[in-house]
């Protein structure tokens, strides 16, 4: 028997109640194999909390309960407006959510004026009570099983950014949610939040419903893992530098952590892994477009294509150390990189000469320091505003003539490092970060239009 699907919906997807109707029409259309909804906060929300947070350690209690009455009431309206019934009128299990959320996160917002600190343990509580509103309000319009993902999402206890414990999870999904999905059954539940073994709440860390969604996957055996989101998969390129970028139709895991390493907006790899590591097929959707194309992420299969998609990262910093002492010296390269990790700042791409060393680190790091303990190994040359752009595909190398096409397409722009990563589906070119997305637009034109 195929096990359920799971359906995660992000926070643009149930952003109002036109949007949780659609989310709902969506989960009918797909019961008959069982449905587990993962739900992120309403778009916005886990952005006041953190606002309110903020404003609550600088001492602004006024300002932070303000942002949390505000947050309450959308929740209030929608749900009045999503269940037809007047705002003070609300079913008793969507007034309980809703008023336990008001006076538990006021208290924690006055706790945090008080004492001008809000510690991780509490900022998780903060943090993480939008998926239990949107879940509520959404499980009380379908008449669906509401459960409580921090029954199930065991997690150690770095609030924050938790670590999920993978075998615990496993039986308490097969005791709390299993029996509720199956064929013709949907239940909903909440991403991004679990709780530590003494059941105090934790958070995945920003991004962590896709990794909800994938854990709970995993743990149930479903049959596909359905990511809906604002956009038709996974598009060839960033649309706001490329318009005329498309879908692509099949994604290798090795292929979407590239794209997602060097900036596609793509959900991360790392979220999915449990999944593909089981051979769990993901797709990524768009809610607004239920019809439209999509693309599907597995570890079997891959793009087939020389280049899938264009990916674009910047500001980065370029250093390079020149000296004539590289030139078979052995233990040199040992000694610059001991040097980056000595300073804590983390390399990127690599390019090597005879006689330098060319690498990039992240545009924000701190590099003066470590420029001065470089120079006393050779010359020192950094190059701020710089940007790569990566060209991502299951046979760029095995192709002929990709590199020569994309310098042709790049005649007068001004290609200053390169490096074909080593897993050879990535091949990254650094300009300057003003020409980063005429770059991309060219590339574009030479392999999709």
């Amino acid at each position: 028997m195929k096990g359920p699907i799971i359906m995660k919906f992000g926070g643009t997807s149930v952003a109002d109640a036109k949007r949780l109707r659609g989310v709902a029409a969506l989960a009918a259309e797909r019961s008959s194999q069982g449905v587990l909804l993962v739900l992120s906060a309403f778009s916005g929300v886990t952005d006041t909390l953190f606002a309110a947070g903020k404003a609550a350690v600088a001492g602004n209690e006024a300002e932070a309960l303000d942002l949390l009455a505000k947050m309450i009431q959308r929740h209030r309206d929608t749900a009045a407006e999503l269940l037809s019934t007047p705002a003070g009128t609300l079913p008793p299990q969507v007034e309980s959510v809703i008023e336990s959320a008001r006076i538990e996160l006021g208290s924690v917002l006055k706790g945090a004026a008080l004492l001008k600190a809000l510690p991780d343990r509490s900022m998780d509580i903060l943090a993480g009570r939008g998926e239990l509103l949107s879940t509520a309000i959404l499980a009380a319009y379908i008449g669906a099983p509401w459960i409580d993902a921090r029954r199930v999402m065991r997690t150690d206890s770095r609030f924050g950014c938790a670590k999920p414990l993978t075998d615990e999870i496993r039986e308490l999904a097969a005791k709390e949610m299993l029996p509720l999905v199956g064929p013709g059954m949907v239940a909903v539940t909440q991403g991004y939040i679990g709780a530590d073994e003494t059941g105090a709440p934790t958070t995945l860390g920003r991004g962590g419903s896709d990794y909800s969604a994938s854990l709970f996957g995993a743990a149930l055996g479903a049959s596909e893992i359905q990511i809906w989101t604002d956009v038709e998969g996974v598009l060839t390129c960033d649309p706001r530098v490329v318009p005329q970028a498309r879908p692509v139709e099949l994604l290798g895991y090795d292929e979407a952590a590239e794209l997602a390493a060097f900036g596609a907006k793509v959900l991360h790899p790392a979220t999915i892994l449990p999944a593909v590591e089981l051979g769990i097929p993901v797709t990524v959707r768009n809610s607004m477009v239920p019809n439209g194309r999509f693309t599907t992420i597995s570890r079997e299969s891959a793009s087939g294509q020389p280049v899938t998609a264009l990916a674009s990262r910047g500001p980065v910093t370029v250093i390079t150390v020149r000296t004539p002492r590289m030139l078979g010296g052995s233990g040199f390269l040992a000694s610059i990189f001991e040097t980056f990790g000595r300073r804590g700042v983390s390399v990127d791409l690599v390019a090597t000469s005879e006689v330098s060393v060319s690498v990039t680190v992240d545009g924000k790091a701190e590099v003066e320091e470590l420029a001065a303990d470089l120079a006393e190994l050779g010359e020192v040359r950094i190059e701020r505003d710089r940007a790569v752009v990566a060209l991502v595909g299951e046979r760029l190398l095995k192709t002929p003539g990709i590199p020569g096409k994309a310098f042709a397409a790049l005649t007068d722009i001004s290609v200053e490092m390169i490096s074909l990563g080593a897993n050879e589906i990535n091949l990254s070119l650094v300009v300057a970060k003003a020409k980063a997305a005429e770059a991309q637009r060219r590339l574009h034109a030479a392999f999709f239009e």
